[in-house]
């Protein structure tokens, strides 16, 4: 399958874009080239090969959670415009 420059035009027409020549041609020749891909991608024998949800196998390394740093309230506090019993105080917005 491969797009044609009418085709780039219809798109962005479609999706209210404004498009020269020029990005016309370089959008077609990207997204061509996309399309070969996929096709040589479609061409590859996966017959007895089971899917994957993920590539690395699902395990992600995380780091283990710890406390880094202490939260100091009343320096949180000190440049607040309003402040009653260490919160913030915001004005009303719901009546």
């Amino acid at each position: 399958m491969s797009l044609s420059l009418d085709d780039i035009r219809r798109i962005a027409h479609l999706a209210r874009i404004e498009i020269t020549e020029t990005e016309a041609r370089a959008t077609a020749a990207q997204l061509n080239d996309i399309f070969k891909m996929i096709e040589r991608m479609q061409q590859i024998d996966t017959f007895g090969i089971e899917p994957m949800a993920h590539p690395l196998g699902g395990v992600q390394r995380l780091r283990r959670d710890a406390v880094t740093e202490q939260v100091d309230r009343d320096e949180n506090l000190k440049n607040a415009p309003a402040a009653a019993a260490g919160l913030f105080v915001v004005p009303r917005v719901i009546e």
